[in-house]
């Protein structure tokens, strides 16, 4: 290895790790951000929560590693243009595919790792960050129930709440079904207004309820059905505290198994294994129903035609229906058998609509399945290739640049970052609501920003000046003179007589 390799690759790593971690922290605490009420109030040891911290950190590795390499190349190449050290290399007879080399060599072995990394680790942590998660949020569950939705964590009730204070956790309009007795909604408690609290030890829920009516349905034991009343008990209170058992509420550890088929807790292999299994599943569901529609639906079970019967399959007779002529039978009929025709012939169609929606939208919703599969199988290979699609808009862009440090790099870095990201979740969620094919939609991004790539590297190979604001001014007069036939004044063009 050169000197020139060396140098490169050192120049490279220092602003790599910073750059990475920096992007791995604001990761971190966008996660705080979206699940602070979920954490906040629980009780929480601190060893609890750095594994949660520490889980979901390496779940945001493979999307931080492409950032990251953007905004490092960036520096790299704008301090070494800064301090006219690539212009004493450029002079010594090196290109800049050549200075680029070692980083690109670099990038690449970073993007294998990405890739693996994703395959074999990111699976598993996924599977332990959400499985905490889902643990985390059993924990107190009077801090779970939300506002205008039924609560059904707590066994045997069902709660609803109309409003909620968060200052002073103030619960308004309380709906309580008892459904302890396993008979529907029997009992029924309505509350203008409560408090929800966790006994000390965590065992039972206090429900401290103001202003309210219990109904409960009187049981008629040995009472005909055709004679029963149906009577019910109605209590009113102005206070009453309720205490409901809990049970398994407290941070009682899962198994990792509560998310082993979900499409983000698999490798690669498994993906492949699912989106095949899925695929041949749809496939047979298909061609199942479209059989019974060919049998049942688009003709009856045994309709008569010149002489025979057609049934599914009978290819001879399928040729004798193609040649059945429909009309001229109808026109044999009498007035009353027409009509009972026209009357059994909107009923089939009627009954083949209503059966092709019921069909279509359980098929619609088996295909969208199988894409998030699919979609999740693109999306381990297309992040550790944006790695390479990044390093090739950083590095020349750098050069063109020249600028180094965090706030040139920083702010250009985060803008080719939020277009490659709205592009991306754009093409995943339009191929997951079949719009577009999982290929396209996933690959879309880096298809758009790989020629921009390579249009920068060609640009700062052939030091173009695309930063000049002098360049964008000539070719806007160009454009303006052409469209009104005046030619652009020439600088430092001689303007006195002619002899």
């Amino acid at each position: 290895m050169k000197k020139i390799d060396l140098f490169m690759i050192r120049s490279f790593i220092g602003p790599l790790i910073l750059t990475f971690f920096i992007v791995l922290i604001i990761f971190i605490l966008q996660f705080l951000w979206m699940y602070v009420d979920e954490l906040a109030g629980k009780g929480l040891e601190l060893k609890v929560l750095g594994e949660l911290l520490f889980q979901f950190s390496l779940t945001f590795v493979p999307l931080s590693l492409p950032l990251a390499i953007l905004l490092a190349s960036l520096m790299t190449f704008g301090n070494l243009g800064e301090f006219l050290e690539l212009t004493a290399l450029k002079s010594s007879g090196v290109p800049l595919q050549r200075i680029m080399m070692p980083i690109l060599i670099f990038a690449s072995f970073l993007a294998v790792a990405s890739f693996l990394f994703a395959d074999y680790i990111l699976p598993i942590s996924n599977r332990k960050a959400r499985t905490l998660l889902y643990d985390i949020r059993r924990k107190r569950p009077e801090l779970n129930i939300q506002a205008g939705t039924f609560y059904n964590g707590i066994d045997g009730f069902s709660i609803k709440i109309t409003d909620k204070d968060p200052e002073t956790n103030r619960l308004d309009g309380i709906f309580i079904y008892d459904h302890r007795d396993g008979i529907g909604n029997t009992a029924v408690i309505h509350a203008d207004s409560g408090y929800m609290t966790v006994t000390g030890d965590e065992s039972g829920l206090i429900l401290t309820l103001y202003n309210g009516n219990a109904y409960k349905d009187i049981e008629e034991k040995n009472v005909p059905q055709e004679k029963k009343k149906y009577p019910f008990r109605r209590d009113q209170f102005s206070e009453q505290n309720m205490i409901i058992e809990l049970t398994g509420f407290g941070l009682n550890r899962s198994g990792l198994d509560l998310y082993r088929s979900n499409y983000a807790m698999l490798n690669t292999s498994d993906l492949t294994f699912f989106v095949d299994s899925l695929a041949d599943r749809y496939k047979t569901r298909s061609d199942a129903y479209y059989d019974e529609f060919s049998r049942t639906r688009l003709f009856s079970p045994a309709q008569h035609f010149s002489g025979g019967y057609y049934q599914y399959g009978d290819t001879a007779a399928a040729k004798k229906l193609e040649n059945f002529n429909s009309r001229a039978v109808f026109d044999t009929l009498n007035f009353h058998d027409k009509s009972t025709s026209i009357i059994r012939a909107l009923n089939f169609a009627r009954d083949g609509t209503a059966y092709m929606t019921e069909i279509s939208e359980s098929m619609l919703a088996e295909a969208k399945n199988l894409t998030k599969y699919q979609a999740e199988r693109y999306k381990r290979y297309t992040l550790p290739f944006a790695c390479l699609v990044f390093f090739f808009i950083g590095a020349p862009l750098g050069a063109i640049i020249r600028k180094g440090g965090l706030g040139t790099p920083a702010v250009i870095s985060v803008l080719f970052f939020l277009v490659y990201y709205v592009i991306t979740l754009s093409g995943e969620k339009f191929a997951k609501e079949l719009i577009i094919s999982v290929p396209v939609g996933m690959l879309a991004s880096s298809a758009i920003l790989l020629p921009i790539g390579i249009f920068l590297t060609y640009k700062a190979t052939t030091d173009a000046a695309i930063m000049n604001a002098e360049t964008y001014i000539i070719f806007f007069k160009k454009i303006t003179a052409f469209f009104t036939g005046i030619k652009p004044e020439k600088e430092n063009e001689g303007t006195g007589p002619v002899a």
